[in-house]
């Protein structure tokens, strides 16, 4: 986002700007990778003269994916808000990546949405993740309808499609329109428009269409979708009545089905089916008054709970134009003409501009996001159309808007009426499971890589930085490989040159049997000298014991400070390691004897003396090396079962226990070293056709092999 012009224009049209929450529909744009989302909010802007003429993936050229990374790769990678007006309704499109390693950016786009538009293209199937993403917009009663794209494919198959929308997201998925196919307009054969099943009337189509151009095959088509639509109607109806008169084979009226029918979309109890063409416009008209008609407007959303920045007093907002401010920060972006610009939706109040407001971000510590609380200052309101900035003169709630140069604002945060400051918990978020360990190629690069990891940090959630100390790398968490190229490419527009390395894994050492070690430091040289000798025994302790330190010291051999230097010398070599660098861990070393000077004693002198009573035990007993060994649990439909058991093996992987997980799938449980699973969230989706995802927690450690 930014102040520039985008390459393909803009329209006549001053910024939509409504004052009434009712005139506003909100609508996410989901489904798979290439299904054509980003080319119908191309198509519908330019309908609706929103812009001049329609860009073109290929071309680099649409509204919404304007970021580098998104026109290099030809595929979204972060959501993209186009608002147009239909009629005297404000909608605000959100596209959002349909490629799995962005999902963090489809839950954020969903966040900000009111209801889901799931485009499948109608020569494609319904991948796992969509199915997925259908279930979880069904847990929170979102309304859902589905549109098939890209009709001038010429294997589009409209029956075909609607089949498998029904099989993958249940019955309730019913078409409104049918294409109208054949004719003489075209050469191939395509659909030529559409019949209305309710009314059997003809959309987007010429003059002569009909369904009896169609003969019977059509006219029962439409009897069949009309029948099946009316039942799903009734059955959602909180008219009781309907369904007697239907079984009586009464007439009703067909205002009575449609008020019914959009009613039921709104509640998410029935997901229409509507059939576009980008290219043509076919069914894009339909398209808007459906989303105008059957969607719900913001004041339908359920009411949202906030609490105080401490996370208590919990209370209700309702969506009130009049109420106290509240809105969340659902995209963060940096732009090289304005800096910094948050997108946010607004769930309560309204926003104006030359106004305070309270900045809240909490509950994402573990991912580098530490918790604020700042006030600060709103100057001006923008809509955001892709990359290009209008002003408005307000945000009212159930609106979506952008702010620029809110410096502490990051993706997640709330923000409200410094008077009222509130906090809305974050949307839940996928665990990043995919390491790149980043390097600044030059000694001059480490600051802008230190500054650009904290600007990615803020615009990205789904992203994990970890500065692991004991292996003192950089390693940044991503969602899989696509993810972590749009990550380095951004580093790298922020004018750091960075490069990428092996992870590396956490190793430790312990001993490999019990052993003693003598430690003598004796030195003379001019006034006090150097004089401590001390005696240990170490013994090897069962994984997870840590390190612990005794004293079996009679006579008073050693003083009790100097008893305190040698256990302080023994941790610090331990913690430091012996021949690999690696910290020595799960052992007992226990002080038995040693001799001290009165004179040349000191504190520093037992420190070294205990260091090197312990490398002389470690010669004698031998080092065993051990690696961190991950608990996996991995989550995989059954006819991919064989392919995951046998890679996890191949990577020294023990099977722990399997279990049932719904119809079809499976849970396998395994602990698997952490230096197999570097790429494992690669590979995983690999065997799997994309539909496995996993979980990974240290579980101990264990010897290395050979």
């Amino acid at each position: 986002m930014g102040s520039k012009h985008s390459s393909n224009g803009g329209g006549n049209h001053a910024a939509p700007a409504p004052a009434d929450p009712t005139a506003i529909r909100n609508v996410a744009l989901v489904g798979p990778s290439a299904s054509g989302k980003t080319t119908l909010v191309e198509a519908l802007l330019a309908a609706t003269a929103t812009t001049g003429r329609r860009g073109s993936v290929t071309e680099g050229t649409t509204v919404c994916d304007h970021e580098p990374a998104a026109i290099e790769q030809q595929r979204s990678v972060c959501i993209g808000v186009a608002p147009l007006q239909h009629d005297t309704t404000k909608i605000n499109l959100i596209d959002t990546p349909g490629y799995a390693d962005f999902i963090g950016e489809v839950r954020a786009g969903l966040r900000a949405a009111d209801a889901a538009l799931f485009v499948i293209a109608a020569a494609e199937g319904i991948d796992a993740a969509t199915r997925t993403l259908w279930h979880e917009c069904a847990r929170v009663a979102m309304p859902r309808a589905v549109v098939l794209s890209r009709l001038d494919q010429p294997r589009a198959d409209v029956d075909a499609a609607i089949a498998a929308c029904q099989e993958a997201f249940g019955a309730g998925v019913l078409p409104l329109y049918l294409p109208h196919e054949g004719g003489t307009s075209r050469a191939d054969g395509g659909a030529q428009g559409l019949l209305g099943v309710l009314t059997g009337s003809a959309e987007d189509a010429p003059a002569d269409t009909s369904a009896a151009a169609d003969g019977e095959r059509m006219r029962e088509r439409l009897d069949t979708a009309r029948d099946e639509l009316i039942e799903g109607i009734i059955a959602e109806s909180e008219d009781e009545t309907l369904m007697d008169s239907y079984l009586a084979g009464e007439v009703i009226e067909e205002d009575t089905l449609i008020r019914d029918l959009e009613s039921a979309v709104a509640r998410g109890g029935l997901h229409p089916v509507l059939s576009v063409c980008s290219e043509t416009g076919l069914g894009l008209s339909a398209l808007l008054d459906g989303i105008v008609r059957g969607f719900p407007s913001p004041l339908e959303h359920a009411p949202v709970e906030f609490t105080d920045p401490q996370g208590r007093n919990p209370r209700i907002l309702p969506p009130d134009p009049t109420g106290t401010l509240a809105a969340e920060v659902v995209h963060t972006s940096v732009d090289s003409y304005v800096g910094r610009v948050s997108l946010l939706r607004v769930f309560s109040g309204t926003m104006l501009p030359e106004r305070p407001v309270h900045v809240s971000g909490h509950g994402m510590a573990e991912r580098g996001h530490p918790d604020h609380d700042e006030n600060e200052r709103v100057a001006h309101l923008y809509s955001p159309l892709g990359a290009n900035l209008r002003d408005v003169p307000r945000c009212v709630a159930g609106d979506v808007c952008a702010v620029t140069k809110l410096a502490s604002a990051e993706t997640g945060d709330t923000v409200s009426d410094p008077a009222d400051p509130l906090l809305l918990a974050p949307w839940p978020m996928p665990e990043p499971l995919l390491p790149i360990a980043v390097v600044a190629r030059t000694r001059s690069d480490d600051d802008a890589l230190a500054r650009n990891l904290n600007r990615l940090i803020a615009t990205d959630p789904a992203l994990r930085l970890d500065r692991a100390t004991e292996t003192h790398q950089t390693v940044l968490w991503c969602m899989g490989e696509a993810h972590a190229d749009v990550v380095l490419q951004r580093l790298r527009e922020g004018g750091a040159e960075v490069g990428t390395e092996p992870v590396r894994v956490p190793l430790r050492q312990t001993f490999a049997g019990p052993a003693r070690g003598h430690g003598r430091h004796v030195k003379q040289s001019g006034g006090h000298g150097q004089y401590a000798v001390c005696d240990i025994e170490v013994e090897p302790l069962p994984r997870g014991s840590g390190v612990e330190f005794a004293d079996r010291i009679v006579g008073g051999a050693i003083p009790r400070p100097f008893v305190s230097s040698v256990e302080k010398g023994v941790r610090q070599q331990l913690d430091k390691g012996l021949d690999a660098g690696c910290p020595i861990a799960d052992v007992r070393v226990t002080l038995v004897d040693g001799k001290t000077h009165s004179v040349d004693s000191s504190d520093a002198a037992f420190q070294t003396a205990g260091a090197l009573a312990l490398k002389a035990a470690a010669e004698q007993a031998g080092l065993v090396t051990l690696e961190p060994v991950d608990e996996v649990a991995v989550h995989i439909p059954d006819e991919h079962l064989g392919a995951v058991l046998g890679d996890l093996s191949s990577r020294r992987g023990k099977v722990v226990g399997t279990e049932p997980e719904d119809v079809g799938w499976t849970v396998v449980r395994a602990h698997v070293p952490a230096g197999e699973l570097a790429r494992y969230a690669v590979n995983v989706r690999s065997l799997s056709s994309g539909s496995a995802s996993f979980t990974r927690a240290f579980n101990h450690y264990d010897p290395m092999p050979g």
